[in-house]
């Protein structure tokens, strides 16, 4: 790092810096602060990563579980120990609040030490056999080589979660991290190398979607592929992967529903709808971005979200006290406005924000009129923007709710104990929830969607997470 505080960003192949930085990332911001310089690379330098982790694989997949899970504990405390660092870097790069990114980083870190700890519980299982004097028990072999593709709204978090079980099953990675968020990707790969891990089990490839990921996920060497991100771009990797008979898991849009109900308390089903809709600034593929109200507390609880709004009016989210920051880049910035704009064409109220009257800061917005065949009800924006839809009562918010092609997260307000089973029971996403917020995830619980929103195959998260990254081997031994 400069006295300036730029990060110059090489590619990390074979354990060595790679790749001119010629690409620069700014604090969203504060756009005076450039942030980081990374490469442009091309096809050739997944090549060369491809390469580097193919060799280093089976010499890493060598080494007994608990010895490779002790790599990643003592990553994870090396991480520990610059948990302030890392977390000030993730917000002038990425733009959520510090205390967001002290939680982020505090993700990383606890992910590292449960997948560390896995290495002394993985293993197959035993099977009682129908032959005499034989014994069959299951191995789990490590895939090779996986490839990540990350995204840049959680970016220590989510290259975290991949990783982890990767490594910690024997698989060498390839990670190619988003653009927007080198550092953090940095910062966790800086960990892993100072706690041992050796040259070539980790590469990171900087560069576009379109020249890295499209070249990482075309090499035949790339056993298996994990992406989040967006379900257009999802839909091309799993076509590509599929075709060469890869393996692939795609996590991918949300557009996610709060069902209020009449009986609700109000006001903390207004908070809990902020919290999912406007923390992180509305960018995260959990966030609450339609909320369905019956009858009985619909404008109560349009008068006190718009309150609640009111509360996350973003800054700069290095300064203290600030409650939503920017959004991420220009472009999400138009995008976000324009389906604000499109949703009141289409006869909506902006009940407050639907401005952006400062650089990429967008006040937090609650539209209501919104009917569902509106685009604010159906496309996923990723911004601070949170539709309100009303419903006549429990049958129509379910109806409502499972009316998308997304499937990841769902919630509802509630005392009706009842009405909250048939909710659990019926709604079709991969998470549900009853009186919390549609966001924060537990790393100890399997994570992932349905319809749109996911492969609905493998887990990411949780004990079933390293299901995605080995196979399992039968064994019959006879004496």
């Amino acid at each position: 790092m400069t006295e300036s505080g730029t990060v110059r960003i090489a590619n990390h192949l074979a354990g060595s810096a790679a790749g001119e930085p010629t690409v620069e990332r700014r604090n969203p911001a504060d756009p005076t602060d450039l942030v980081a310089v990374t490469p442009a690379s091309d096809a050739a330098a997944v090549t060369e990563a491809v390469t580097a982790a193919e060799g280093a694989q089976p010499g890493w997949a060598a080494l007994p579980a608990p010895a490779r899970g002790t790599v990643l504990m003592d990553a994870a405390e090396i991480l520990r120990g610059r948990h302030e660092a890392a977390a000030r870097d993730l917000t002038r790069e990425e733009g959520k609040t510090l205390a967001e990114a002290r939680g982020e980083v505090r993700r990383a870190i606890d992910v590292l030490r449960y997948f560390g700890s896995a290495g002394w519980r993985l293993g197959g299982r035993t099977f009682p056999s129908a032959t005499p004097d034989t014994t069959v028990h299951t191995r789990l072999e490590p895939m090779g080589v996986a490839g990540l593709i990350t995204p840049w709204n959680f970016p220590i978090a989510i290259p975290a979660w991949k990783m982890a079980p990767a490594l910690v099953s024997g698989n060498s990675v390839v990670i190619k991290p988003a653009e927007l968020t080198p550092v953090s990707v940095r910062h966790l790969t800086t960990a892993l190398t100072e706690a041992g891990l050796p040259p070539g089990v980790l590469n990171v490839v900087h560069g576009k979607g379109s020249v890295v990921g499209e070249a990482l996920v075309a090499d035949p060497r790339v056993a298996a592929v994990s992406f989040t991100g967006s379900t257009g771009v999802g839909n091309r990797i799993r076509e590509t992967v599929e075709r060469r008979h890869g393996r692939v898991q795609l996590e991918m849009g949300g557009k996610n529903a709060v069902v209020v109900l009449d009986d609700a308390d109000v006001e903390q089903a207004a908070a809990l709808a902020a919290a999912g809709g406007f923390g992180l600034t509305g960018q995260a593929c959990t966030a609450s971005s339609r909320i369905i109200c019956t009858p009985g507390v619909h404008d109560a609880f349009v008068e006190a979200l718009a309150a609640q709004a009111d509360r996350y009016r973003p800054a700069d989210g290095l300064v203290a006290g600030t409650a939503m920051g920017p959004v991420v880049s220009a472009s999400q910035l138009e995008t976000d406005v324009a389906a604000v704009e499109r949703a009141r064409a289409e006869g909506a109220t902006v009940v407050t924000g639907g401005v952006a009257p400062d650089g990429l800061f967008l006040a937090p917005t609650v539209l209501a009129g919104v009917g569902p065949g509106h685009s604010s009800a159906r496309d996923e924006i990723f911004g601070p923007v949170v539709a309100v839809l009303p419903a006549e009562g429990l049958d129509e918010a379910i109806s409502l709710v499972n009316d998308s092609v997304y499937g990841l997260a769902a919630s509802i307000c509630t005392r009706d104990l009842t009405a909250a089973q048939h909710f659990v029971a019926r709604a079709q996403a991969g998470v549900v929830k009853v009186n919390r917020p549609t966001t924060g995830l537990d790393l100890n619980v399997p994570f992932g969607g349905v319809k749109d929103s996911s492969t609905n195959t493998f887990r990411e998260q949780g004990p079933t997470a390293v299901e995605f990254f080995t196979w399992s081997k039968s064994v019959y031994l006879g004496w």
